[in-house]
């Protein structure tokens, strides 16, 4: 009996859709350490999976006091030992109280528990010095890319016409990508400058809007800070650039910022979109945008927690209306991962039990996320023909690499593109799984690699051992 849905049938743009960090490269890592624990013989003895910012994968520690209070509210018997401080004990019962039959079992509201939407609320007016942030406005849900995901839809046109457009940078996360493909939008994308450390360029993104909007009914600017896959922190003055052009286009604005709390380079700082949008004032602060973040990233590294929240200001009451409607469906966001995100915008506070512990956790966590950042960055600078730019913040490097001719030949031969051709011998020599750059989008005529600084140092010297002579003995082949 032939199937109902075959591939000549079903959907075109599921077909068209990539995810680079999934992709194909990864799905050989896991085939090789499934062969390596069958005993198939290898020239290494375990494989490294540089290619996803999961932290706890890489041997990164929960924060205690984020796992007592998720142990607390998940079993709430807990609360009446002395096992746990009183600090994770009153955070959890407050969770526990705004929760139907007070329990992380039950449903939450579709834009997630009040008690924690306000406590995000604050936590983004403190960060942004006392700016006000209303809790309506923000929508809780599993990871930032579900947020990203559900505002995005919001855009997809009604079938005629041009199709509606969204801005993207050049290198991006393919999360973008991958959605508009899935919505049947276009991607606009716009190069940031690697000579200037991956810096957004104004002109750059007049030339990319002028060269789409023929074709593309352009609704949307993505800016991801810190970035990935690029490790650059914008400047206030970037922002303000960026903020400027968005207002005459008339663009909604997608501020992605999971790495906010992900700033390492000496110098850089992390600047809001939207306080940066506010204090610039009208008509500037009228813009419609939505700020991601999550539990994921930052020092915290709770990827399979799925918690996150947006933030939409100025949005349409009734488009708002039509937001709600639309997660709605998907009844709630994991409770689990809310009460996650609550403690992030919550933590202990000065004179608390669990402060002092907490305070050295996060510290000691991100001084070792900077060591490893400049580490990864100044090895791969000591390569010959690799160069890379301060690695100034989120979780990942993004190296520019120079092949020979005849490695460009041979990958041609192999029908692949060269930095896919690089990547797939690099794992099947080394057992290192790193995303070519064209996952990400790069300059054309250019060649980089994706790699997490994530790993413990021990074992990033050891990747770092096993690119460079992987590197040096790839060039020698290829000569």
């Amino acid at each position: 009996m032939a199937p109902t849905v075959a591939l000549d049938n079903m959907n075109p743009c599921i077909k068209k859709m990539e995810y680079a960090v999934r992709g194909p490269l990864v799905i050989r890592a896991t085939a090789i350490e499934k062969e390596l624990q069958e005993g198939v013989k290898k020239p290494f003895d375990s494989v490294i999976k540089a290619n996803i910012g999961d932290a706890h994968a890489m041997g990164n520690k929960p924060i205690t006091f984020i796992r007592q209070v998720l142990a607390l509210i998940t079993h709430p018997p807990l609360l009446d030992t002395d096992q746990f401080p009183e600090d994770a004990k009153s955070r959890a019962r407050a969770i526990l109280a705004g929760c139907k039959g007070g329990s992380v079992g039950s449903y939450s509201d579709s834009p997630g528990l009040e008690v924690i939407r306000r406590h995000v609320a604050e936590y983004i007016m403190e960060r942004d010095g006392g700016l006000e942030s209303d809790w309506r406005n923000i929508i809780l849900c599993a990871g930032a890319s579900e947020g990203i995901r559900g505002c995005l839809k919001l855009l997809t046109g009604p079938g005629t016409g041009k199709r509606p457009g969204v801005m993207i940078p050049i290198p991006q996360y393919p999360l973008y990508s991958a959605s508009l493909a899935e919505y049947n939008m276009d991607q606009v994308g716009y190069y940031l400058d690697e000579a200037r450390n991956w810096a957004l360029d104004l002109e750059a993104l007049e030339r990319s809007y002028q060269a789409a909007k023929e074709t593309s009914d352009i609704k949307a600017i993505v800016v991801i800070n810190p970035g990935n896959p690029t490790g650059q922190v914008l400047t206030r003055e970037n922002l303000e650039a960026v903020i400027q052009f968005a207002a005459e286009k008339k663009l909604f604005v997608f501020a992605d910022e999971v790495y906010q709390q992900n700033v390492y380079a000496e110098g850089s700082a992390f600047h809001s979109f939207k306080k940066v949008m506010m204090e610039m004032g009208a008509p500037y602060n009228g813009l419609e945008v939505a700020s991601f973040m999550t539990c994921s990233k930052g020092y915290m590294g709770e990827c399979g927690i799925r918690g996150g929240y947006a933030e939409v200001v100025n949005m349409d009451p009734e488009v708002m209306a039509m937001l709600q409607k639309s997660i709605s469906a998907k009844l709630c966001p994991t409770v689990i991962g809310q009460a996650c995100m609550d403690v992030v915008v919550n933590p202990p506070q000065p004179g608390d039990p669990s402060h002092e512990s907490w305070s050295g956790e996060v510290s000691a966590t991100l001084a070792s996320y900077a060591d490893r950042a400049r580490l990864v960055a100044d090895t791969l600078n000591s390569i010959e023909g690799i160069s890379c730019n301060t690695v100034q913040g989120a979780m990942y490097a993004f190296p520019c690499i120079s092949l020979p001719e005849k490695a460009l030949t041979a990958a041609k031969e192999a029908g692949q593109p060269a930095d896919v051709f690089y990547a797939s011998h690099l794992l099947e020599a080394t057992g290192i799984c790193i995303i070519p750059g064209s996952g990400f989008g790069q300059q054309p005529g250019t060649l980089h690699f994706r790699t997490t600084i994530l790993p413990q140092k021990e074992m990033i010297n050891e990747m770092l051992g096993r690119l460079k002579e992987f590197h040096m003995k790839f060039l020698a082949e290829y000569a």
